[in-house]
């Protein structure tokens, strides 16, 4: 019989890399503003449709209410047992749970539950509940929380406000945390039964607020718990200001932007996977309410590597299988016309899944210790991606340089593609053409461009608009060819295990998954794992630069351009805390102006 692994002291916060950084005893986190006036309403206003309020089984992926749990917006009905602090970057302190006990070696962590803990029936939170938690979702829930008791040796209640997960081997370093992070469902308001049916019936949570109304695809309205228990709570202090917050559901991007410039909406972050940018504050917020200071337009900073957007292959399909294929396609995006022209050169290229920080592989020659992990997989990386000197082709912004077609053309010409008549086919005579899928006018105009480059190579590109819930839908039965902004990866200064989620082998045939290029290489998985398993910075980062440089010799897409900002639109009755964290802006931290 093995013994117990050793627990650590109970801690108020635990990290993934060295300690914390608030200390016990901390009072809030310090992009909240504790002080912030509690009422008023406000309107968040959405792209797409829904018809259910569970988001954690299969049927959820495409149509589960915004706010039910949400990273943008927050976590308004459920949470988990730890809190994020979003100005580290990857730090979670208490919640649900006061303290976790962690063993050394990461292989069991024990929770102590807050006995003031409860859900908004007013029923207690119980250890019994995160048991039933995990066992429904194994049961009845969706990817990833359906997979996480795969890599948990035993699960038990140690206490009357205590439960302990002991992991097996195939849990990594991180794991404790991601168990942390998962939000917890009460037994009692849950049948395992029926947990995996779709559901408009107001669902119970501990989170600060409840179901008010729902208008099935039109809104949905939450109203603040006045008895929510972790209202003082210091990882909740300053948070959760508004009494009732109304999500309002448009068919497209264009009637949303509409319905802020008319006042129903409260704020405004684009309508694009990347968020606004700086040509979209520049330009499209010249109406009496910008004009007169009714509409404030901000950029707030982004300490955090920027959203990675572009147009992503389909590999599943046999004409985006050959790496040689994808790598052409990607020297044919005109990244300086377009932002001469489209975006008045307010934005820079994105080259790297990890740019600007020290996790990226660009300007960064490979380490022996990144040697060694290539080692077993010789010749996946070109030279010039493994000095760090890589770069995409840069042309003369002209709309006409033949630099780049003539490069593009002869690794078609290797992969062994011809142009006949005009037409590019490959081998068998079949025409290379396919579709592109955009969600908004901003993605046309980019497909447009990307059309018009490849036609010079005889390449045939159609381009067509669904609306949010279509390409949703498309996306998670995998039936595209090329997606452009909806593919936006979000990356952080602690990448971790949704990398298998995006790139592993595991996620690459599951339906719902982001793995939207059907990765499935060896060396990205050992990348990922080391990367999991990693125990000081060095490995980590050496790990991560790894991961980085295999995704852009893969070229599974064709990455674009960001801004080193995030934008957001507002109307001036809002108000927001004094410091933006390194995840930018916090919209559950902003307050509404007393009259």
């Amino acid at each position: 019989m093995s013994a117990q692994p050793a627990a650590a002291d109970p801690k108020h916060a635990i990290a993934m890399q060295g300690e914390p950084a608030l200390p016990a005893g901390y009072t809030h986190f310090d992009y909240a503003n504790p002080d912030a006036p509690k009422g008023g309403a406000i309107t968040y206003c959405v792209v797409g449709t829904f018809d259910n309020l569970n988001p954690f089984i299969i049927k959820s992926l495409r149509t589960t209410a915004r706010g039910v749990i949400d990273t943008l917006l927050g976590n308004f009905v459920f949470e988990p047992l730890m809190q994020r602090n979003y100005n580290e970057p990857f730090s979670l302190y208490g919640l649900l749970a006061k303290s976790a006990d962690m063993s050394e070696d990461r292989r069991s962590i024990e929770f102590q539950l807050d006995p003031e803990a409860k859900w908004s029936d007013g029923e207690p939170v119980t250890p019994e509940d995160v048991l039933f938690t995990y066992d429904v979702y194994t049961e009845k829930g969706r990817p990833p929380y359906s997979d996480r008791m795969k890599k948990v040796a035993k699960l038990e209640k140690t206490g009357e406000h205590s439960v302990r997960f002991t992991f097996n081997d195939q849990a990594d370093r991180e794991f404790p945390l991601i168990i942390a992070q998962t939000p917890i469902v009460p037994k009692h308001a849950f049948s395992m039964d029926t947990f995996d049916q779709t559901t408009l019936k107001p669902v119970i949570g501990s989170g600060p607020y409840v179901i008010d109304k729902v208008a099935p695809g039109d809104r949905i309205v939450f109203k603040r718990n006045p008895d929510y228990w972790g209202k003082d709570i210091p990882s909740k202090r300053g948070f959760d200001n508004y009494d009732e917050i109304t999500i309002q559901y448009f068919l497209n991007a264009n009637s949303q932007f509409e319905a802020f410039k008319k006042g129903l909406c409260s704020a405004y972050a684009g309508a694009a996977y990347a968020g606004m940018g700086p040509l979209q504050a520049a330009r499209d917020f010249d109406f009496p309410a910008a004009r007169n200071g009714d509409v404030i337009v901000k950029a707030f900073p982004l300490g955090v590597p920027p959203v990675a957007t572009g147009f992503l292959f389909n590999t599943r399909l046999k004409k985006f299988s050959d790496p040689a294929v994808r790598r052409a396609l990607g020297m044919l995006y005109d990244f300086e016309w377009a932002n001469k022209n489209l975006f008045g050169g307010k934005f820079t290229r994105t080259m790297s899944y990890w740019q600007d920080s020290e996790l990226s592989a660009l300007g960064h020659p490979a380490s022996e210790k990144e040697k060694a992990l290539l080692a077993p997989f010789p010749g996946r990386v070109p030279a010039d991606v493994m000095d760090g000197s890589w770069h995409p082709p840069e042309t003369d912004g002209s709309g006409q340089d033949r630099k780049a077609l003539k490069a593009a053309f002869d690794m078609l010409k290797g992969a062994g593609y011809t142009i006949r008549d005009g037409v590019m086919q490959d081998k068998d005579g079949e025409p290379f053409a396919f579709e592109i899928l955009t969600a908004s006018q901003e993605e046309e105009r980019l497909a447009s461009l990307y059309q018009r480059t490849l036609a010079k190579l005889g390449i045939g590109v159609t381009i067509r608009a669904l609306d949010g819930d279509q390409i949703q839908s498309r996306k998670q039965r995998f039936d595209f060819d090329v997606l452009i902004g909806a593919t936006g990866f979000t990356n952080s200064l602690s990448p971790g295990i949704e990398q298998i989620g995006r790139w592993g082998s595991s996620s690459a045939k599951v339906e719902g998954s982001f793995n939207l290029a059907a990765v499935a290489d060896p060396a990205i998985d050992a990348a990922i794992q080391a990367m999991l398993n990693a125990r000081g910075k060095e490995d980590y980062v050496a790990a991560v630069r790894v991961l980085d440089r295999l995704l852009i010799s893969g070229a599974y897409m064709v990455p674009m351009q960001h801004s080193p900002d995030r934008w957001m639109a507002y109307w001036n009755y809002l108000e927001h805390p004094q410091k933006t964290p390194i995840f930018s802006y916090q919209l559950s931290a902003w307050w509404r102006k007393p009259k």
